[in-house]
């Protein structure tokens, strides 16, 4: 009548009748023992589950040795050079100058060593990959060490006390614990599963209990997925107060605190509770929002959410330390696979407080049909799960989890000098007519110098920007995005799902409270007499001195006059036949 099988793999079961199929070692291949055992930090390494024996039927044919070979390991750490593959003369002194200006980085040669074993393709495809926060590039080992763990199983579905259901059962909790080890989060937590983090605040934000009397806090600088919460909240009558962006984006603290105070709620125990929204790190304007804000926000009565899809990827978050209600993050930007899979890790205190408007497959135990009565699952988590997760990637959370823990040390050090030798680069072109700049950096520029690992940065690691004209007009993102692919590098342009954010970076915040009620983005656009949005790079897991490089390499050919003209006669022609 409901799901009377989704359960613990053991719940239930009467040890009389337990299976006796033989059990097998899920194996972490010999790249991630040696990752986790000889690179990652202790705090990371340690709390990281080990793997647990799962019961579904033994291969006899595939003994440990193939098992190692199929899996086609790279080489030891140890045995790879740590210096880049840089061909060509210029880049190799270019490397040279870089490194005497940011010796630090060659404390990160380990992510050099990656990048040989996990992401050579770049480099055999020719491509530049500079937007790792529209997604994270896959490490070539997690491919393999997943795709050899469904070769040798058979998973079923989570909903009932086969073998086969069993083991992805076993694989779903430990992907859950995984997860709330890496966030180091206390007892009380809990992970549900979702499609991505959008997914996350939706359920969140639908189920919240906003009502007459409270209010929904949020920075302007935040996704449309954050924004979009503000329909479930207006629909129960609550307010909607913004935290206006700086003009490099982010908030004022002293302004925040303000408004949170303004709004606070009134805790007469009648009034519907309230809820704070904050972006982690903005995916345009490379802002981080200090996660002491949280603190503030409970302290003054709000039930608080945290955005972490862009913060998650390169920094160290620690729930113990940051005890948000509810944290919403994407697997593919933190490690690029799988796809199509997120969480909420959240309180269960909090998570007992919402209020789902609907039930479905997998989040009931019994269904009153026809009728009124709806019992609820007894696992929290799996009444906010509608149907069945996605068992068969969930085996690569964990795996992805602990790959990354090994690395995650080394990249704010890393990305932090790639990034500030990205942005005085492209600050210094100029064209070579008119002497005009090249480049004008919009997003906020790191202040903070990384010189250790393990330390934080006080940004991200995206520069937004626009390029220019010679007269100092803007070229038109259409024709910087085309140019780009027409020299191998993936970046990307545009809004980035973040119109506050964009409005501040670009000066058009009174613009943008001007919009009419029927505003389209050509109407939008039309009446600002130029393309909105800007350029966005974005360096990741991946990333090393010779993308940096080559995005330079690509903007000083917009300097070049000729260079330039010809790029554009191409663009439009292209342009043309489209049209026809």
């Amino acid at each position: 009548m409901g799901n009377s099988h989704s359960r613990a793999p053991s719940a239930g079961l009467d040890s009389g009748h337990a299976p006796t199929t033989p059990v097998i070692h899920r194996k972490r291949s010999r790249a991630f023992s040696a990752l986790t055992l000889g690179c990652a930090s202790a705090p990371y390494a340690a709390s990281l589950p080990s793997y647990r024996e799962y019961p579904s039927r033994e291969d006899h044919s595939f003994s440990d040795r193939d098992e190692k070979r199929s899996l086609n390991d790279p080489p030891p750490l140890y045995a790879i050079s740590t210096t880049p593959d840089i061909i060509e003369d210029v880049a190799a002194d270019a490397y040279k100058t870089f490194l005497k200006q940011y010796p630090q980085y060659q404390l990160t040669w380990i992510l050099d060593a990656l990048r040989r074993s996990d992401f050579a393709r770049l480099d055999r495809n020719g491509e530049t990959y500079v937007d790792y926060m529209g997604g994270s590039l896959y490490p070539e080992s997690l491919i393999r060490v997943h795709t050899g763990f469904l070769q040798r199983n058979i998973l079923g579905n989570t909903h009932s006390v086969s073998n086969t259901s069993r083991l992805s059962a076993a694989c779903a909790s430990e992907a859950r614990q995984a997860v709330l080890s890496f966030f180091r989060a206390p007892p009380g937590y809990t992970v549900v599963f979702t499609a991505n983090a959008t997914g996350a605040l939706k359920l969140v934000g639908e189920a919240f209990p906003f009502g007459p009397g409270s209010a929904y806090v949020l920075g302007a600088d935040s996704h449309n997925s954050v924004h979009g919460i503000r329909q479930f909240a207006k629909g129960r009558g609550a307010e909607v107060c913004y935290i206006e962006s700086t003009a490099v984006g982010g908030f004022d603290v002293a302004e925040a605190k303000a408004t949170l105070a303004r709004h606070r709620p009134r805790g007469d125990g009648g009034t519907p509770p309230s809820l704070f929204a904050m972006t982690g790190q903005s995916n345009i304007s490379n802002s981080k929002n200090p996660l002491s804000m949280v603190a503030f926000a409970a302290s003054q009565g709000y039930c608080t959410l945290l955005d972490a899809a862009a913060l998650a990827p390169t920094s160290v978050i620690s729930l113990t330390e940051t005890p948000v209600d509810a944290m919403a993050i994407s697997f593919y930007k933190m490690f690029g696979f799988p796809t199509g899979v997120g969480a909420l890790v959240v309180k269960e205190s909090f998570l007992a407080r919402l209020e789902r408007p609907w039930f479905a497959g997998g989040t009931v135990d019994v269904v009153q049909a026809p009728g009124t009565i709806v019992t609820m699952a007894a696992e929290l988590h799996e009444r906010f799960e509608d149907g069945t997760i996605n068992y068969l990637n969930l085996p690569a959370i964990t795996d992805g989890l602990r790959f990354l823990s090994a690395y995650l040390p080394f990249l704010p050090l890393r990305l932090s000098s790639l990034t500030r030798h990205l942005i005085t680069s492209l600050s210094e072109l100029r064209h070579d007519v008119a002497g005009t700049p090249v480049a004008q950096i919009l997003s906020r520029r790191p202040s903070k110098t990384v010189k250790t690992v393990g330390e934080q940065s006080d940004t991200g690691s995206v520069v937004a920007l626009l390029f220019l004209s010679p007269s100092g007009q803007m070229i038109p993102n259409s024709f910087i995005e085309y140019a780009a692919s027409r020299q191998n590098i993936s970046l990307r342009t545009g809004c980035m799902c973040n119109p506050g954010g964009a409005a501040s970076l670009l000066g058009l915040r009174d613009a943008m409270a001007e919009l009419p009620c029927d505003a389209t983005l050509h109407k939008f656009e039309r009446r600002m007499g130029r393309e909105l949005g800007v350029v966005r790079i974005s360096l990741g897991l991946a990333s090393d001195f010779r993308d940096v490089w080559h995005v330079i390499q690509f903007a000083k050919s917009l300097c070049d006059t000729a260079a330039r003209t010809a790029m554009w006669e191409e663009w439009l022609g292209d342009r043309t036949g489209v049209a026809l």
